[in-house]
């Protein structure tokens, strides 16, 4: 059964990632966890009004918070009704990076599945800084679900690569999970002026190519002066429905993602994006 974690913040985004979840698991034994986490609100609650007592206002807001996520999860279980679905739903007094670290470590976390903005919806920002934080911080795959985004089957998948990570089975596994039931086709690209490749990327690209034997890949390599660049290029040619990219230490997504602004990563990605952490965690 998989294990996915869903922040919310009750905003459109957050319920739209919601509903793309369960979509895209459809067919999957899944148990959700749908998590609020209240402590950047009750410090706001406090600023304003300082005569309050700090646990009563921590006690209202986990009151209401509590009751939101019960509307919620009323809503999943009569829109949604699914016999491989579980729901849990769970508040926190915590900030919201670290309590989904906890929880991804606590109940070994497969996915962790959120909208790419929030209540504040800032427009000039890809990513809202909340996911970007996740994506950079906790040791576990991140969805991210753009605003307004309506679902799509993942039928046509890129995964660009330049074929010199070692990755890992658990990672690969989930991608062929996300993406075997809609017969996907996956574009692996290397972005190079070569096509040559060194013993590394050439042991790494058969690694790939046996683990994914289950699924219709195409190795493709263009020349491009920026990466990044040439990554959304493609999408926006392909029309493709699932961005996937890898993040470790000193890869362009670790680079993108310290980026801020559209203007300074030149993209506008309005498609969901699986952003696998290549670190080692729990194989249970």
């Amino acid at each position: 059964m998989k294990h996915i974690l869903i922040p919310t913040d009750f905003s459109n985004n957050a319920m739209n990632a919601i509903r793309y979840a369960l979509e895209l698991f459809k067919y999957e034994k899944a148990h959700f966890y749908i998590l609020h986490t209240y402590q950047d609100e009750v410090y706001n609650a406090i600023e304003l009004l300082e005569s309050h007592d700090f646990e009563t206002v921590v006690s209202t807001h986990e009151k209401t918070c509590n009751v939101k996520l019960q509307q919620v999860l009323k809503t999943l279980e009569k829109a949604y009704p699914n016999p491989r679905h579980q729901y849990a739903v769970m508040s926190a007094y915590n900030s919201l990076v670290d309590e989904i670290d906890l929880l991804t470590e606590g109940k070994n976390m497969d996915l962790i599945i959120m909208g790419t903005k929030g209540i504040t919806n800032d427009k000039s920002l890809t990513f809202g800084s909340n996911t970007v934080k996740v994506m950079r911080y906790v040791s576990c795959p991140v969805l991210s679900i753009p605003e307004g985004y309506e679902y799509t089957q993942p039928k046509k998948v890129l995964f660009p690569t330049n074929y010199m990570l070692p990755y890992t089975r658990r990672e690969l596994k989930l991608l062929k999970e996300m993406t075997v039931p809609y017969r996907s086709v996956i574009d692996m690209l290397y972005i190079s002026k070569s096509e040559h490749l060194s013993r590394r990327q050439e042991d790494n690209k058969e690694f790939l190519t046996l683990e994914l034997a289950d699924l219709q890949v195409h190795f493709k390599t263009e020349a491009h002066t920026n990466i990044i660049n040439g990554i959304f290029s493609y999408v926006k040619k392909q029309h493709i429905d699932l961005l996937v990219m890898v993040n470790t230490r000193h890869s362009f997504l670790e680079h993108l993602l310290f980026q801020s602004t559209v203007d300074e990563m030149s993209l506008n990605l309005d498609i969901p994006f699986l952003a696998m952490q290549n670190i080692k965690r729990n194989n249970t």
